[in-house]
């Protein structure tokens, strides 16, 4: 598999929905760091996500630290409006781990201290969008990383 598609404490069934069949549409995993703002179960997370959830491969952590401690030597990239390098400027790799933030505040502030060096945005050119739809973001990561590494 390709990616790791990364969601800490993702709020809307929608969204995630989405992603989890972009992740089975590219062969990329997706971890979903609780809490989240919906249950797994819910009619508008499993609506988005059609039936392909059944044959998705997606992983469950109770907390930050949970995913952290079980992936702390895996090749990762934090996605955030306050990156400082461009998207299409990560160094893509197999199983890159794309760790991205709730749809409200994005990534948490200790994660995005620790991490700047690691730390990318999706350039945005205009300056009445703060940022996209997490969906959408996460589409455009996963798809300019399977270009580069095809």
């Amino acid at each position: 598999m390709p990616f790791n598609i990364v969601l800490i404490e993702p709020e809307i069934p929608n969204n995630t929905g989405n992603i989890g069949r972009l992740a089975l549409a590219t062969g990329s995993h997706l971890h979903i760091v609780k809490p989240t703002g919906f249950e797994i179960n819910d009619s508008k997370l499993k609506r988005a996500g059609l039936d392909y959830w059944q044959h998705l491969s997606v992983f469950y952590y109770e907390n930050v630290q949970d995913f952290f401690a079980t992936h702390k030597d895996k090749t990762m990239v934090f996605l955030s409006s306050h990156g400082t390098q461009n998207h299409w400027d990560i160094d893509f790799q197999d199983n890159m781990f794309f760790v991205f933030g709730r749809e409200s505040v994005g990534l948490p502030k200790p994660l995005l201290n620790k991490h700047q060096d690691k730390l990318f945005k999706i350039p945005l050119y205009s300056k009445k969008v703060r940022s996209l739809n997490l969906a959408n973001a996460v589409s455009i990561v996963v798809y300019e990383g399977l270009k580069n590494i095809q």
